[in-house]
């Protein structure tokens, strides 16, 4: 389980990512978060990926207290988080079988089953075709399927994903969503930050709205009220 408690970050500029943010996130759940630019979705995801640390409050997943991992234990954290993003962040020199594998490579796991997993996942994402294949090559659309096989390759409990559609098409838009659905299917949970109405409206899952760094909103079965 994720909890935030009583979570508030402030930057140096005096500008407020979060505030007073308190919500949990049971195990297989898929949450999205809604809001404006500027409303805390990011600062959100980032506090969970440990990119940043809150001013004041906590942030647990399951019974660990995430801001006070020691660096060692940061890194198998963050093995078990899985993070996709609107901008995809392949690496251009190398191919979708590469990718994926510099990211099991990086967790230290062994060359058999990077070569038994890499295919398996990109199957998992109709994209085997594409094995070798570049970024340059693929759409808009592939690359962010090679994203996301990258982010469940090494079987991560959280996937992050952070406006994952906001650079495609309603049809590329569509088969990422249903990707991340089975992504949740299998087990593992989905937090989902977009400004998609139709995404939302379309999963009829829990929906968090934000704004100016709070939780206005938090609907079981929600729709996209801002």
């Amino acid at each position: 389980m994720i909890y935030f408690e009583k979570v508030t970050k402030l930057y140096s500029d005096k500008s407020v990512g979060l505030a007073d943010v308190t919500f949990s996130v049971e195990p297989k759940e898929f949450v999205s978060i809604v809001g404006h630019s500027g409303a805390g979705k990011t600062t959100l995801l980032k506090m969970l990926l440990a990119e940043e640390k809150p001013t004041s409050g906590s942030i647990f997943f399951e019974s660990i207290n995430i801001q006070k991992l020691k660096r060692k234990e940061m890194t198998g954290y963050r093995r078990r988080v899985g993070a996709i993003f609107q901008d995809f962040r392949l690496l251009p020199n190398k191919t979708a079988y590469e990718n994926i594998a510099f990211a099991m490579e990086a967790a230290g796991r062994e060359d058999e089953e990077i070569e038994a997993d890499v295919p398996h996942v990109l199957e998992l994402v109709d994209l085997q075709k594409k094995i070798w294949s570049f970024p340059h090559e693929l759409s808009g659309g592939e690359k962010q399927r090679v994203a996301i096989a990258r982010a469940i390759v090494n079987q991560p409990d959280i996937i992050l994903a952070d406006e994952p559609t906001g650079n495609l098409d309603p049809i590329n838009t569509y088969e990422i969503v249903q990707i991340l659905k089975k992504i949740n299917d299998l087990g593992t949970t989905v937090i989902l930050t977009t400004h998609n109405k139709g995404v939302i409206d379309s999963l009829g899952r829990r929906v968090i709205t934000m704004d100016s760094g709070r939780i206005v909103r938090d609907d079981k079965e929600g729709r996209y009220v801002l």
